[in-house]
């Protein structure tokens, strides 16, 4: 069921030193293609990295944050046109958690590295870094990493006692 992914899945940055069968692969970006986006537009693509090396080198595209990707044996970069749509941000988001579910569905962990409005170092952005290597074109964005792998660590699902229910409003704002 749905619901019980989304209980169950939790952000993972560490991973087993094993490669994550094609097949898997497969599914994981067939299941990003299929994710829904403003006006069927699909501004997004997708760039997937298992070169260790390279994964390292993306590693430090953040000044923090970032440096379990070298231990994943995959990272997917989240990029877009946004000549082509209005909300790319939103549709490459969409896509981006359509990725960590579809890999959790699969008994892989994964973790969201929020590349755009981030830096590399000072002066630097962090889109511009990884752009450099991986010889993306000046008019795509870079939105995000996701990183993937078999986990190497265990963490509980969510507590639904413990969910903020407060945040939920029914016909208008409740004031408290």
């Amino acid at each position: 069921m749905f619901f019980d992914l989304l209980k169950e899945r939790r952000s993972i940055r560490k991973y087993q030193d094993r490669v994550v069968e094609k097949e898997k692969v497969d599914i994981i970006l067939k299941s990003a293609l299929l994710s829904p986006s403003s006006r069927s537009r699909r501004p997004w693509e997708f760039v997937v990295v298992t070169d260790r090396e390279v994964l390292k080198k993306l590693s430090m595209c953040r000044e923090h944050s970032s440096a379990f990707l070298e231990g994943a044996p995959l990272g997917i970069v989240v990029i877009s046109d946004p000549s082509i749509c209005d909300v790319w941000v939103e549709d490459c988001s969409i896509a981006s958690i359509i990725i960590q579910l579809s890999a959790h569905s699969l008994g892989l962990g994964s973790c969201w590295i929020q590349v755009r409005d981030r830096y590399h170092k000072e002066g630097v952005k962090a889109e511009d870094y990884i752009k450099n290597i991986l010889n993306i074109p000046d008019k795509y964005a870079v939105e995000c990493i996701i990183a993937i792998g078999y986990p190497d660590e265990k963490k509980e699902g969510y507590d639904l006692n413990k969910l903020p229910f407060e945040k939920i409003h029914f016909g208008s704002y409740n004031y408290s």
